[in-house]
């Protein structure tokens, strides 16, 4: 006997992909409920070789379902999950609202799974930020070998990390520069057509982002609250792929060799690293993959134990659909089923 999955947000690229997910990795489902905004009510989306007509979110009884996954933003998730919740579902959110609640597990099955153990709190287990996900799955096994002191980040976010409307923005604008077009910014702050804008989300006094504000607090709570981490979050324009340069400075010692042996072995990485032939990966190539891949590991000889690495995923996967189904399988294998 199946799960019974409402998908929360289903009309949107993370809502889709959810989807798509649940059907590729097989997940024991006996009925998958399509659920957005009343607008939307109606629309019919794919779940694999079937349609779904999406339903309101707005009247819908939650009673007798398993799984929420929510991707339809923090205010929507501040509503309607602990609705759910109340009713006996087991809400899996991938907006930033309960990340940081102390009662709320934040997780990333390949780093702590053993955190998800705290969802009974609340009934609500949240996804990190796109970013952090899977920068948190590099840094975990470099981690318990060498212990991290601070981390160094800087972004390469794509376009669909902010939705339908940045994507179509980038897609216009560009077609829109051949025909001289005056690029209009409505989605981003300024034009993203062959440019790069290093703001992500708002500014905050510090005056970091509140991207990279989560990418720090993210972490701490993630792998080690004693991990320095400083970002730069920058917006590029490619579709769909998320590329972070990472320098990492260690308590122990750990050479590149080393580290790139325990990466091989880690899970939910694929380590492709030789660059005499080119072999490093680029956004456009992880489209579609469910591995982090990390590349260009190398000593950085400016600190006593330091290393630079390449980390790039799909983030409408790992940073967010494919996190969430994993976190419905951790939860499903390791207490629905001892539960029954």
């Amino acid at each position: 006997m199946g799960y019974r999955v409402a998908v929360v947000g289903a009309t949107g690229n993370v809502g889709r992909e959810m989807l798509n997910i649940l059907d590729e990795r097989q997940f024991p489902v006996s009925e998958v409920t399509a659920l957005a905004s009343k607008r939307s009510a109606g629309r019919q989306v794919s779940f694999g070789d079937k349609t779904l007509t999406v339903k309101a979110l707005d009247d819908f009884d939650f009673t007798g379902t398993d799984f929420a996954l929510f991707s339809a933003g923090g205010s929507v998730s501040e509503k309607y999950a602990p609705v759910a919740a109340s009713q006996g579902c087991i809400v899996i959110d991938n907006s930033s609202f309960y990340r940081m609640d102390p009662d709320v597990p934040l997780i990333v099955p390949e780093v702590n799974p053993q955190d998800v153990a705290g969802y009974t709190r609340k009934n609500i287990i949240a996804n990190p930020n796109c970013s952090t996900a899977q920068l948190v799955v590099a840094l975990k096994p470099l981690h318990d070998r060498a212990k991290i002191k601070r981390v160094v980040v800087s972004t390469y976010q794509s376009t669909s990390g902010a939705g339908n409307e940045a994507m179509d923005e980038l897609f216009n604008q560009t077609k829109g520069i051949y025909v001289n077009d005056e690029p209009t910014p409505s989605a981003f702050s300024k034009q993203i057509a062959f440019n790069v804008i290093p703001h992500i989300d708002v500014f905050m006094d510090d005056k970091f982002t509140k991207e990279e504000w989560k990418m720090t607090v993210e972490t701490k709570k993630i792998v080690d609250p004693a991990i320095k981490l400083t970002a730069t979050c920058v917006r590029v324009p490619t579709f769909v792929g998320h590329a972070e340069a990472v320098n990492i400075e260690f308590e122990n010692e750990l050479s590149a060799d080393e580290a790139r042996n325990i990466l091989r072995e880690a899970p939910g990485i694929m380590v492709v690293d030789n660059p005499e032939e080119n072999g490093y990966i680029t956004p456009v190539e992880c489209v579609g993959d469910y591995a982090t891949f990390i590349s260009r590991i190398r000593e950085d000889s400016t600190i006593e134990n330091g290393l630079h690495l390449w980390c790039v995923s799909d983030n409408l996967r790992k940073g967010a659909a494919l996190n969430t189904v994993q976190i419905a399988e951790l939860v499903g294998r390791e207490y629905l089923k001892k539960a029954a």
